[in-house]
Parts: C-alpha cells; structure tokens; sequence
C-alpha cells in the first residue's frame, strides 16, 4: 500500500478572471506561438506553479531572512531555474532595476509569461550566512524571494533533507546549514496570493474558505436607536421582497431609436455547459417573477453572464447594438460635490438602498419589444428596466427626484438609488425618516435592508465619510493605493489619477505635485523616471492623510486665500478659518515668463472662476500676499492681458486684503510646490540715485517733510520713503534746480 509522504491535498477549479478595473497586479502578457521566436531572445526561465503564490511543496524551503535589514521570507525551490525577488519588494526598498532585460517564464502546465527586469546585487542575510544574488522581477505572492538552481548550483555539493527541513553545505572551508522555518510551511493564504494563482491559466487547486456570516434584514432593522425604531416598524412593508410588476408611472422608461433605423439583430453567444444551467435557472426565476415574458419581436440581443463578489452570477443582456442606435436622454445627473455642499449643520443620517432598483421601473409598453433577448432556451423581453441599457440612469434618477422632489436638498438627497436622509437632531431625524418612508411605500417602491444605515451620526456616502464635523475621504476607497503597483503603461497611470483626481479636493497642492505623472499622458511621452515616481508616492501617501474638511454655510462669508510663487498657483476656500476645499495648478512654460503681478492676478482669477458656484451672486473676501493686488479694482489697466483676466472677474462682489506670506500659509505653500533654484539675481540700478539722495538732503523743505514722515507726523498718506528718496504718489520728488 503506497503511503504519501507529503500529505496536502491542493485543488482548485477557476472559473472568473480578475477585473481590468482592479488595478492590484503588474500586468503579464501570454506569450502566443507567435511570439516564441521573439521571446528565444530574452531566455526562458522555469517557475513552478504553486511558487508563485508561496504554497509548500515537498522540495522547497522557507526561511526568514533580511535584506536592507528588513525581514523577508526567503523560498529555496530547486524546481525553480533562476532566483525571482518580488517586484513591489524591490521598488519599496529602491533598488535599482534593471529594465532593458527581458524574459519568458514557463509554468509547470507550459503556460508561459513574458517579463521585465533584473535587480543586480542583491545582498541576503540567512540566519549568519551572507550571500549576494541576481534576481529576476516577478509577481510574488507568499513569499518575497526564490531562491533557485541559478543559486544552488554556486554552493557545490549540497545535502538536502525535505522532512527535517535543513539544508547543509560547505563554504570557504566553514559548514553552513540552513534550517526551515516549520512555522511558514503552511502559513494562510491571503485573497490577494489566490488571486495571483487564479491570474495563471492551470489546472486545479483548492482553498479552504470560512463563510463569515452577515447581518440578517431582521438584525438591520431591529438594531435602531428607539425613536427610528417605532417609525420602521411601522413601514416593514417597504423592507420586504417586491412580488410581481411595479406600476405604471409616468417616467416609465422609454427607447427612442434614431430615426431610419430597423430591428437590431445580434446572435446569441456560444456558453459553456455550467452557464447554460446557470441561464435556465434565471430565466425561470424571472418568469417566476413575472419580470420577462415570451417574446416575438423582431429585435434581439445576446445574453452575458457576470460573476458578482459573492461568487454568483448576474443576468446582463448585451444591448451594445441597440445602445448604438438609441437617441441620448440629457436628464441632468447629480454632481457629487454639490450633494455634499448641502449637509451642513446635520448631525443625524440614515442611508436607503433600493432593491434591484432598476427592475422597479417599468418598460412604456410600446418598448418592450426592444429589450428582448435570446438563450438557447428561446426568446423572452423584459416588462421592467433592464442593467446596461441606454438611458437606464437618467430614467431612474428622474424617477427618483420626481418621487422626492419636495424635499430634495431640504432633508434628502438622492444619487440613483442611494438615498441620504440629513437631520440637525434625532427627533428631527425619525420626522424625515418616516416622510420618506411613506413615500417609497405609497409608490411601491422597496429598499434592502442590509444595505440600508439608521440613525448614524458618521455615514459613508459616495466614497466620502461625512459627520458634523464636516468631510473625508473614506479610507476604505484608498486603502488600496498603498499598494498600487507602479504603473506600466498609460492605461495604468490613468486608473491611479483617476482615483486621485476624484479626491483632489482634499489633497493641498494636487496639480502640481502630479504634473510629472499628467506629463506622461502626452502622446509618445510615457518613460517612467525619478520625477514621477517621486510624484507617485507622494500622491499614495496624501490621499491617506487627507483632512477633514468644514461642510460649506451659505449663511456665512467666504474667504479665497491665493498666491503664485514658483511654477504655481494655490488658493484654499475657507469659512472662520477652517478650509473647504483646495485648489492648485502647474503654470505652462509660456506663463512662467509673466510677471509676478501678472501670476497673483493669474491665482486670484482662476480660484475665484473654480469656485464659482460658491462665490456668484454674494459678497466675498480675497486674501493675497501682493500688496499691489490690493487696489486692483482701482487701478488703471494699462495691458491686454490685464483686461482679459479683469473681465473674468465681472458680476463678482468681492475685497481685496492684503496678508503677509508668513500669514497666508497655506495659499502659499499650495503654490509652492516646485520652486526654481536661482543662482543669480539681476535688479536693474538708477546710475544718478546718490545724486538725487544728496540733493534731497540739502533742500531744507523736503528734508522737514522726511523727517515728518519717518516720525510717523506726516498724515497725508501721499508721501512715502523708500530707498533714501522722499516719493510722492508713488513718483519721485524732481527739484526745480536739478535737471533729474
């Protein structure tokens, strides 16, 4: 009878490959046959499957090692051909790698993967042996360095006992030996280590996975501060399950085909035999459900399956065609900023979440046809709105505010389907909860319980956190910028700024510190170098120590702070002191050759141009710290690029004040961000300025009128000293007896 000495049973089946919009993982491209030629040129290197992630195998071996004096965990695999050395490891601790060298590497089942880069020299501690490797860059999960044949065959002889886990050999005439660490063999995989498995075409391997369990509607409901309790006992209908068709209402949603247009016609894609079962259990349910019905129309779209967090499937229908040829609704959809402008003052929130919300919303009869779709169980169309079809969103969101719309911004907000309740104080609170209530139960409409909140006074709302004490980011949204992998490609730097961007409001001096990443945008531009990756981690580092920031009052008056300084601006939007919302830009080449008046006049504009909801149509206050701005609405206009950027500032009330730099931080270090080292500066001289000093000094008169003015007896503002010369509204004193 065969007795297995390794005792781990692994198997896995994989069905779903990662999301493009995941943004965790370096992209690797399969290598096609006809890329194998070309790849002969870079080397192909052998990795074991399981390696990959850190998972134990009868001839590896883990050990805690350092390197840098950082811990690391080190596998010695004899199955793999070369050393490999995590590519986040490496950039976190700033080696330098060496990206010209390009490679293949060949899993265990053949598949083969194209790579990128060697880190030279690098030094490993094992226990008191020393020893410097080259590693090849790979996505690791588990471990952080694999050792391999490229190492081992440098050592000699070597004596390898798998059970006991030790590794002994001889160096230098000295006896080394390796020991395993037992505690690391079978260590718990994290979901990102599976994912690195599952990102590899193979064939098997199994996880176990405890279910955590969640929070009954029952438990959601019954947990409620008591005031809020009494009101949703008294609405459980709207929490329960819809049975049969919503009704009529008048933003049933409507498909209006472009004129000249016939019948789409789209055949229905070939699936895979678990999907068809998938299919046909769905199918029935919404026959069940009495959301589709038996179809004879002359239109018709694929089916598509996608794969929900929760590992089940979700129903789509592919109605790209049908999209195609739909004329565009223009119903206005919130801007996000703008809801959050009106939470003010509230302490108390509560956040509703429709169930299914578009199958809530009936198809207008004359369109029905248009939505059907095939299996290959037949045809059906659907009775209620389906996902992914045109103008879905702007029907829902004009359902919605119609619904709502006497209480829009008063105590309600509404963004689709999520539905924010904001009160000044708990019975205020219950009152607004149960008018909604009402609401949503007169038209039929329902919500789910576990992703509803009560009665909280810190509530997450799209991707911001928002209290009393005014806004944050969620740090759930940004947990995974810590670990953001350097991006690649366009593609990449494009996800990472655009998650940024979202948040930019928070970040003080976001245009400038990510010009070098926007640089590499530029058609034929992107060459990763120490400026942008400089920019990047700075960026990953402030969108996780963001501010809380104060909640708008119209009721009070605003205050733009502005400054220009090296090769940019900054304003901060403010009220008592407290910031709302910042503001910076990076200044083009041309507009660095402006004067530093031109460049003051440059901020104040601009910041007063983006913050114009805010500021149009009421008295507002702009601090600068260029005492010449401060009579700007007085001044003679003497340039065109002066008229330009006053004319933007037309239908603004608004002062002007002058705060010293010192005072005016944070303007001011918003706008300097990059500075310009300078090794010289020119300032042009009046050759007759002694000339003219020692004339002053011998005229009796004006020598009485600087000695008034230095004492500070001199009330007529008029007359000012500067550089030893008595000025007279801004224009030097000329003595008749002099030719100056």
């Amino acid at each position: 009878m065969h007795k297995c000495a390794f005792k781990l049973m692994q198997v896995a089946v994989v069905e779903e490959e990662l999301e493009e919009d995941e943004g965790e993982f370096v992209e690797q491209y399969e290598i096609g046959q006809e890329d194998e030629t070309r790849n002969q040129n870079y080397g192909t290197l052998e990795l074991p499957q399981f390696s990959i992630n850190g998972m134990t195998q009868p001839q590896t071996l883990k050990i805690r090692g350092r390197i840098k004096n950082e811990e690391v965990v080190v596998m010695i695999d004899r199955g793999a051909s070369h050393n490999f050395v995590a590519r986040k490891m490496v950039e976190r601790m700033g080696m330098k790698i060496d990206e010209t060298v390009k490679f293949g590497v060949c899993l265990g089942d053949g598949t083969k993967i194209r790579c990128q880069g060697v880190c030279h020299g690098i030094e490993i501690q094992l226990g008191t042996y020393k020893t410097t490797i080259s590693g090849h860059l790979f996505e690791l999960g588990g471990v952080d360095v694999i050792m391999g044949v490229d190492w081992l065959r440098t050592l000699g002889e070597v004596l390898l006992d798998w059970s006991r886990l030790k590794m002994c050999f001889t160096e230098k005439g000295q006896r080394v030996e390796l020991n395993g660490d037992a505690t690391l063999q079978r260590s718990m995989l994290s979901l990102r280590s599976i994912y690195k498995l599952t990102d590899v075409d193979y064939s098997a391997a199994l996880f176990p996975v405890e279910k955590s369990r969640q929070r009954s509607e029952t438990e959601v409901i019954k947990k409620q501060p008591e005031v809020l309790q009494k009101v949703m006992d008294k609405f459980k209908v709207v929490f329960d399950k819809p049975v049969g068709l919503p009704p009529n209402r008048d933003q049933d949603h409507a498909i209006i085909i472009k004129e000249g247009q016939g019948p789409v016609q789209v055949r229905p894609y070939r699936y895979a035999h678990h999907q068809k079962n998938e299919i046909e259990k769905m199918v029935t349910e919404m026959l069940d459900a009495g959301i589709i019905q038996p179809s004879t129309s002359p239109y018709s779209s694929p089916v598509i399956l996608v794969k929900k967090k929760d590992g089940s499937w979700r129903f789509c229908v592919d109605y790209r065609a049908l999209n195609e040829v739909t004329i565009s609704d223009k119903y206005p959809i919130p801007v996000v900023e703008e809801l959050l402008d009106e939470l003010h003052g509230s302490v108390w929130f509560s956040k509703l979440d429709l169930r299914a919300g578009y199958h809530q919303i009936r198809v207008r009869q004359g369109d029905v046809e248009k939505t059907a779709f095939k299996t290959h169980l037949g045809h059906y169309e659907f009775l209620v709105m389906p996902f992914r079809l045109k103008n879905a969103p702007f029907t829902f969101q004009a359902t919605m505010n119609n619904l709502l719309r006497p209480h829009l911004r008063k105590f309600v907000l509404v963004f689709f389907d999520d539905i924010l309740i904001f009160s000044r104080n708990i019975e205020e609170h219950a009152k607004h909860l149960q008018v909604v209530l009402q609401i949503l139960q007169d038209n039929q409409l329902y919500v789910n319980a576990k992703k509803c909140e009560f009665g909280l006074q810190e509530i997450e709302y799209l991707g911001h956190v928002v209290s009393g004490e005014g806004v944050a980011i969620d740090t759930k949204k940004v947990e995974s910028v810590q670990a953001w992998p350097r991006p690649r490609n366009i593609k990449g730097l494009r996800g990472f700024l655009g998650l940024s961007g979202y948040y930019r409001k928070f970040i003080r001096d976001y245009g400038k510190i990510a010009k070098p990443l926007t640089d590499l945008l530029k058609k034929g531009a992107f060459e990763w170098n120490t400026e942008a990756n400089t920019a990047f981690e700075e960026l990953k580092q402030k969108l996780t120590t963001t501010p809380v920031l104060k909640l708008p009052n119209f009721e009070e008056e605003f205050v733009v702070e502005c400054d220009a300084s090296g090769r940019g601006i900054g304003a901060v939007l403010a009220q008592k002191g407290r910031p709302i919302a910042f503001f910076s830009k990076s200044l083009a080449e041309r507009a660095l050759a402006k004067s530093t008046y031109e460049k003051e006049l440059m901020a104040l504009v601009l910041a007063v141009r983006h913050w114009r909801p805010y500021l149009l149509g009421r008295s507002f206050v702009v601090l600068t710290d260029h005492k010449a701005l401060k009579d700007l609405l007085h001044q003679r206009i003497t340039t065109q690029d002066q008229q330009q950027w006053l004319a933007k500032l037309l239908g603004y009330e608004f002062q002007i004040r002058y705060k010293a730099g010192n005072l005016n931080g944070a303007a001011d270090a918003l706008s300097r961000c990059v500075e310009t080292e300078g090794n010289s500066i020119s300032i042009p001289q009046w050759q007759d300025m002694q000339e003219i000093t020692a004339a002053v000094q011998q005229d009796s008169k004006l020598r009485d009128i600087m000695d008034k003015v230095e004492k500070g007896g001199m009330t007529n503002a008029a007359y000012t000293i500067s550089r030893g010369l008595l000025w007279h509204k801004n224009r030097s004193i000329e003595m008749g007896k002099q030719n100056y």
